[in-house]
């Protein structure tokens, strides 16, 4: 059978290819030897030429053409965490419109990777104004009835004049003055579940809301874990860069006022029978959708309003309808009205005596970065030979497919994960195998996952393409993006290898919301390594041992992970955290137990734990570890440019906080006041809140760049945000006007 790897071969004679054939196709072997450097040839020609373009070069290449155009050098930020590829490709248009706001703005955006809005603060200055020069926008006086206004005082999009600040912008304290350019940056990434597909057969990533009542009594969140949490802006291409971005163009909370009026606008237009009002949150790609029992509800339907308690069991509802006057006079016409929505909390509510069963929905959530369960794409690590879970790698893997919306397809599809890990059981060890969830459904199931000898099983949320196209898997490709399925359930992980194995089964868990704890029972397993997921803080990870059951070969491994509190039997030898939350539980205290492995070697890489650690040996690196650290064995180990408090037993502390600036100070008092000062401040520590665990604007600069690369300690220091704000004020000294000051505000 011919391949892409027979052109050389193809273009011999015929004759010569069958007497070939005859012999055993040793002509064949030698051909696709010489065709393998003839491609790695050609594939080098072809990286020649496109390096020589910006929009196709080499990340390696982009400095070398930015330094041809004379462009002005920035922090280098590591791979796939930040490119300087748009600030190169848009140096000569940035030197066309030098100065100039919009410009200023797609400055900050391409150099940071932040969403970026500019304002000249001099436009907000109330003066006297000159006849010739009217400004009938810059009243001097606010008009208080404008509820939609007054909403946007003190923010980006703010419409009201000043009177002049003389402070200066660069130190924080002014704003309004004529010299004075606004930045404001979105630190927060916005993550969109969804959208509902308009086929059974696209893909299905919207997920179902929680009941907040058993049973449902008509009240429901958008988060399926059952919070409060606010809904983001699902942000709108920019076509026009010569134009300031408006709400719509980015990540910021949704406010209910804008909302409420279009489908007001809507409805009313209706009733007029007039074209309905071009769309603005609610056109092609609207903020939010709710399919209800398999419908989807027409957004005429929806009422946007606040959905506050009233009582401890029920919250505010509307009514089933609403009235409208036509415009042009006449009877009021009802309009259904099918739920009410709260962006801000995140709440849905249904009319009195309204209790529908399936409510599935589709929005965008807010976060700090790719770090948890969440629908972002999860495919270079998935694919990295070194680093990745090995049965996905391996081509004659053991693959099934989960999916509540999908027809099941025997040994193929299954409907829940429970049958699929039925299925799994069947296979003989030494199986590579894999169990792709292909939607962000909830799987209100316990789970419990064998693990036999030799064998490793990947669980991951993902696309099967050729699954939901055809209805068969033989192309096994998977497409990690865009998912997040949630189990309302706990988890059992028991390795059922013999005590005395030398190969213990493995187990990756890649993109799991896991409501419930995840718990190893006592047997042998061989590693547990928890990627790219979310096991809630009131639930957590605990491993036990019974006997000669010890699990004591099993090495628990976090990447980029939430997880609650650890807890590790003491014959449980190895504990990895890399970029990862650990949390003590619910309130995240720095008094409770985060990690507890008395057995274990425990290496912390910048990894932010809220609570204690107690372990045999510490390992600790661009961290951040609220309380106490212990560890029993004090020769081993070392503890590196983290924050840890200070009367914490560990190994060695090199260039750490509070013992660096405690160096030279002398008196209870100052010391005190040192501890005070460097304390890390959270954004949040709710869980539920899109800053859950981000450093706050006034966290210390020890510990917002105190990481030995210079970005900050913790979770999130591979967002290198320093570097970002760093190479802002460099690009900044190059591009804005004499005279002109700008300043920096962080929105989220």
């Amino acid at each position: 059978m011919s391949t892409t790897t027979d052109r050389l071969y193809n273009l011999l004679p015929t004759v010569y290819r069958v007497r070939d054939f005859d012999q055993g196709e040793p002509l064949r072997a030698l051909l696709s030897l010489i065709e393998q450097e003839y491609s790695d040839l050609e594939q080098n020609i072809q990286g020649l030429y496109e390096n020589w373009f910006i929009e196709t070069c080499d990340e390696w290449v982009v400095p070398y053409i930015g330094d041809l155009l004379g462009v002005r050098s920035l922090y280098p930020a590591s791979a796939g965490t930040l490119s300087a590829r748009a600030y190169v490709a848009h140096a000569l248009d940035y030197r066309r419109r030098k100065g100039t706001a919009a410009m200023l703005e797609q400055l900050a955006r391409d150099v940071t990777g932040w969403p970026a809005r500019v304002v000249e603060f001099f436009q907000l200055l109330s003066t006297t104004q000159y006849l010739n020069h009217l400004r009938p926008e810059s009243a001097a006086t606010a008009d208080i009835r404008d509820s939609s206004r007054l909403e946007l005082l003190g923010g980006p999009f703010e419409p009201f004049t000043h009177t002049a600040d003389v402070r200066r912008i660069s130190a924080g304290g002014s704003r309004y003055n004529i010299p004075n350019i606004g930045i404001f940056v979105w630190r927060l990434q916005d993550y969109l579940i969804g959208p509902i597909p308009a086929t059974a057969k696209g893909p299905q990533r919207q997920s179902e809301a929680r009941a907040v009542a058993t049973p449902a009594d008509g009240r429901f969140t958008f988060h399926p874990l059952g919070f409060n949490a606010p809904l983001l802006n699902r942000q709108q291409t920019k076509t026009d860069t010569t134009v300031l971005s408006a709400e719509t163009n980015l990540p910021g909370l949704l406010r209910r006022r804008p909302l409420y009026d279009e489908l007001e606008a809507l409805r009313q237009s209706e009733v007029d029978k007039q074209p309905a009002p071009p769309p603005v949150y609610f056109g092609q790609n609207p903020v939010f959708q709710i399919m209800v029992d398999g419908t989807l509800v027409p957004f005429d339907q929806i009422m946007v309003c606040d959905v506050s308690d009233i009582s401890a069991t029920d919250w505010r509802r509307p009514s089933k309808t609403q009235s409208y006057t036509p415009s042009a006079g006449g009877p009021a016409v009802k309009k259904n009205i099918a739920l009410s929505v709260d962006p801000l909390r995140g709440r849905i509510a249904f009319p009195t005596g309204v209790k529908p069963t399936s409510v599935q929905v589709s929005y965008t959530y807010g976060f700090s970065g790719d770090l948890g369960a969440g629908p972002y794409d999860r495919t270079n690590w998935l694919n990295a030979p070194a680093t990745g879970p090995a049965p996905f790698n391996n081509a004659k893997r053991w693959q099934v497919g989960v999916s509540r919306r999908l027809t099941a397809v025997p040994k193929l599809l299954f409907n829940t994960i429970s049958d699929a890990l039925k299925e799994w059981n069947k296979q003989p060890a030494n199986t590579d195998g894999v169990i792709a969830v292909l939607d962000s459904a909830t799987y209100a199931e316990d789970l419990s996952i064998n693990v036999p000898e030799g064998s490793r099983l990947l669980m991951v949320a993902a696309n099967w393409p050729s699954l939901r196209e055809t209805g068969a898997g033989k192309n096994l490709s998977l497409d990690p993006n865009g998912l997040r399925p949630h189990v309302l359930g706990k988890i059992d992980v028991d390795g059922t290898a013999s005590n005395s194995s030398q190969n213990p089964g493995q187990l990756f868990i890649d993109d799991l919301l896991v409501e419930g704890p995840l718990t190893v029972v006592a047997g042998n397993l061989g590693a547990l390594t928890l990627a790219h997921s979310t096991v809630t803080p009131a639930a957590g990870l605990k491993v036990n041992s019974s006997g000669n059951s010890d699990n004591s070969d099993l090495v628990v491994t976090l990447y980029r992970s939430i997880c609650g509190p650890i807890t590790l039997s003491k014959s449980i030898p190895t504990l990895n955290a890399t970029d990862s939350i650990i949390s003590s539980g619910p309130t995240s205290s720095d008094k409770d137990a985060a990690i507890t492995a008395p057995g274990a070697n425990v290496n912390i890489q910048t990894t932010t734990v809220l609570g204690t650690t107690a372990a045999r040996i510490v390992d600790v690196g661009n961290s951040i570890c609220t309380g106490l650290v212990t560890a029993d064995r004090r020769q081993a180990g070392c503890v590196r440019f983290s924050y840890i408090p200070d009367a914490s037993q560990t190994a060695r502390r090199y260039h750490c906080q509070p013992d660096l600036a405690l160096t030279g100070v002398t008196g209870a008092s100052a010391q005190n006041a040192v501890r005070a000062r460097l304390t890390p401040q959270f954004t949040s520590l709710d869980f539920s809140q899109p800053s859950y665990a981000q450093l706050s604007q006034r966290c210390a600069t020890e510990i917002t760049t105190g990481a030995e690369n210079g970005a900050e300690m913790g979770a999130f220091s591979f967002l290198q945000q320093p570097q970002r704000m760093a190479n802002l004020l460099t690009a900044l000294d190059e591009y804005l006007r004499f005279g002109l000051e700008a300043g920096i505000t962080e929105e989220t």
